[in-house]
């Protein structure tokens, strides 16, 4: 049994000892100087109403109103839900993933062109032809919040019909919530759906009304 201890000990320390440094110390470490430097972004960049959380920076939301910015297509269902939605069985949980249609799989095509009819009948003003990409695909993990600055502009003219608001201050919602390049050369400009819409709604008067 001595012996036996004796060849173990060692082993058992040092992996005791990674444990404790790997496992404990070092995600505390982490988690302290983030919530330090980055609080906002180590909470999950939560955007805050009223003490109320309505949403994330980083997780697109589906928004069905008309007078609401359409995102990107989400993969799963990752929207807040009812208590009679889960009870029912129509929410089956927050999930995370892309289906991964090849090109070639018929239930991309339908997918696809049921997004198409959609879009060009709340937006009768544009041809199939001027639908952006990134508008009729999801993005990798299906929960992207952001559009690029063509697909918010195309979507400006039935958003002028349908909240009353003027081009020019659509336009001016849009520019004030787009991101640029980072470090200014790298990726594409972005469009925050979330944002845009949160300044609709103060526009509109709407979340004065939420709050009443």
């Amino acid at each position: 049994m001595i012996t036996f201890w004796k060849g173990i000990k060692k082993p058992f320390l040092v992996t005791l000892a990674l444990l404790l440094i790997c496992g404990l110390a070092y995600p505390l470490l982490l988690t302290g100087i983030s919530q330090l430097i980055f609080p906002k972004q180590a909470n999950g960049s939560l955007v805050m109403i009223d003490g109320r959380a309505i949403g994330s920076e980083l997780v697109g939301q589906d928004f069905s109103d008309a007078r609401f910015m359409k995102s990107r297509p989400s993969a799963v269902n990752y929207n807040t839900y009812t208590r009679e939605d889960k009870e029912s069985g129509d929410y089956t949980g927050v999930g995370s993933g892309s289906k991964n249609y090849a090109p070639t799989n018929p239930e991309l095509v339908k997918r696809v062109e049921a997004d198409i009819a959609e879009f060009l009948e709340a937006n009768p003003s544009v041809k199939k032809e001027d639908i952006p990409t990134d508008l009729l695909t999801a993005s990798g993990s299906g929960l992207d919040p952001h559009i690029s600055p063509a697909s918010a502009a195309v979507q400006i003219p039935a958003l002028v019909e349908a909240t009353g608001l003027s081009q020019k201050t659509l336009e001016a919602i849009v520019k004030e919530n787009t991101q640029g390049k980072f470090l200014g050369i790298f990726g594409e400009e972005t469009v925050n759906v979330l944002k845009v819409n949160l300044e609709i709604s103060k526009e509109l008067g709407l979340l004065e009304q939420a709050a009443d």
